[in-house]
């Protein structure tokens, strides 16, 4: 399932939102004009090493990305999901947020696979976060989602509360399905970074949250 676009309207410019994605954007085409040495010296001393772990590296390790797909999935979600909850916290409580479910991320992603060499890149911890933030406050929302049947692709409209809840258990169930495995792999999935920033996300939200978020129509109907 993938999502395309949430019926909750924005209160106002999710100014972090998008300052986000432009910096993470550019850090990506910086990387892209880099010789493959240096791209790689890049990701081996910024990305999230947890054999050695660096501190920094928890937030560093957000902004790098592997790929193409790697990186416009990602911001795919940052933006169909992020703004809603800036809403929630306001322009500078979500900067600190989006980074601290990152970190919180970059934490499970360690404490589940401490002898790991392969640096871990992208914003999917944080984003996690974000999504984790969402179904708490918005799980009547609706979103429009491409779904895959057999062979063929349609677009339905699923209840937030279902296409995240339904997203989380994926994560949670193949991290622990690749326990035992880990060692024998150099790369793959961050499962459990994953798992981990949507926990983050659903618990720091009540928290963290500035004020509540006013009624709106598409929050209040199935």
């Amino acid at each position: 399932m993938f999502p395309l676009k949430d019926t909750q309207p924005s209160a106002g410019t999710p100014v972090t939102t998008i300052l986000l994605i432009a910096v993470t954007a550019a850090v990506f085409l910086f990387e892209l004009s880099l010789d493959p040495y240096s791209r790689n010296h890049l990701i081996s001393s910024y990305g999230l090493v947890a054999d050695r772990f660096e501190a920094h590296a928890l937030v560093t390790s957000l902004f790098l990305h592997g790929g193409w797909l790697h990186i416009l999935g990602n911001l795919w979600f940052l933006w169909i999901f992020g703004d809603n909850v800036e809403d929630v916290l306001g322009h500078g409580r979500f900067l600190a947020f989006y980074l601290i479910c990152g970190a919180l991320a970059g934490l499970a992603h360690v404490a589940f696979n401490p002898y790991s060499r392969a640096p871990m890149v992208g914003a999917s911890g944080a984003i996690a976060g974000v999504m984790g933030a969402y179904l708490v406050k918005f799980p009547r929302a609706r979103v429009l989602t491409l779904v895959l049947i057999v062979v063929f692709f349609t677009v339905v409209e699923l209840p937030a509360v279902l296409l995240l809840a339904f997203w989380f258990l994926v994560q949670l169930l193949s991290g622990l399905g690749s326990i035992g495995y880990s060692h024998l792999s150099q790369g793959g999935v961050a499962w459990f970074a994953h798992a981990g920033g949507f926990l983050a996300g659903v618990a720091l939200i009540g928290w963290m949250a500035k004020r509540r978020p006013y009624a709106r129509r598409a929050d209040l109907s199935w």
